[in-house]
């Protein structure tokens, strides 16, 4: 496995890899590895030739008030990790690599970003979509590799995909989850035993929600009522969001006539936590 900084080597190394007709994988990350960041290694280590990932903890997606300074890191134990699972090479370019002087170019994708994370973090996907298309310019990826516990993060990147007439294949993966429920996540590693406990009644959330359909209860107002109770029961949690959307448009549903997609947005001590369910009205 290689490591570089710099966008030129990325791109020598990358274009030696496509002159022998191989293809070429990207996961990209903002490091400290768990298993849901492996789970897109693996597959794309099944999927392609070359498997890059990239880690960069991109400062333009988080606001004035997030974790961009105690966000985690260890490089060392995730290049360790990123070579066990058969990464090829690591792209880890510094704040000043990605983004020169004067950079003064952003992309923005409108409607899909403006509920849900979008309503709470103003500019968080302009950020994420910025960093992602360089990404995706610098390194001319067959296919890329995101998880659907960011579902939102996942349809925004889809939309500029397709709107901007981009050739990588997105390819959406299963969130993975620890024993007890609880979606992987490198925003887990700030909770304490008593919070970490607390975290779980998201995954008891999106369950009851997924009961309730099954029960009848397609109201997608009366529903999100309903989980919100449930999470309000907990001490510790902090309710940031819950909604019902559209599984494409990202639309609040009034009634859920096929599919919805359940999410949540609570926090638990320091921590801020997503997770989401494909809700299916049975028959």
């Amino acid at each position: 496995m290689k490591t570089v900084r710099t966008i030129a080597e990325t791109r020598d190394f990358l274009h030696r890899a496509r002159a022998g007709g191989k293809t070429v994988g990207l996961v990209p990350t903002m490091g400290y590895f768990h298993e849901g960041h492996l789970s897109l290694m693996r597959r794309a280590r099944r999927d392609n030739d070359v498997v890059v990932v990239s880690i960069f903890v991109n400062p333009t997606q988080f606001g004035p008030d997030d974790d961009l300074g105690s966000y985690p890191r260890d490089f060392e134990r995730d290049a360790k990790t990123a070579e066990q699972v058969g990464v090829d090479l690591i792209f880890n370019p510094s704040v000043e690599e990605m983004y020169p002087e004067a950079c003064s170019s952003y992309v923005e994708v409108e409607r899909l970003t403006e509920g849900l994370c979008g309503a709470s973090r103003t500019g968080h996907f302009r950020g994420v979509a910025t960093v992602v298309l360089k990404l995706f310019n610098i390194i001319h990826a067959d296919r890329a590799y995101f998880g659907r516990k960011d579902y939102q993060q996942l349809k925004v990147i889809e939309r500029m995909v397709r709107d901007l007439n981009l050739t990588v294949e997105i390819v959406g993966m299963p969130t993975v989850r620890e024993a007890d429920g609880l979606a992987m996540s490198s925003r887990n590693a700030y909770l304490s035993p008593e919070e970490r406990r607390a975290a779980l009644v998201l995954h008891r959330a999106l369950g009851f929600g997924q009961k309730l359909l099954k029960e009848g209860l397609a109201s997608g107002s009366r529903l999100r009522e309903e989980v919100e109770r449930l999470i309000r029961r907990e001490p510790l949690a902090s309710i940031d969001y819950v909604a019902v959307v559209d599984t494409e448009t990202l639309e609040p549903l009034d009634e859920i006539e096929d599919q919805a997609v359940l999410a949540l947005a609570v926090r638990i001590g320091p921590a801020r936590l997503i997770d989401t369910a494909l809700l299916e009205r049975p028959g």
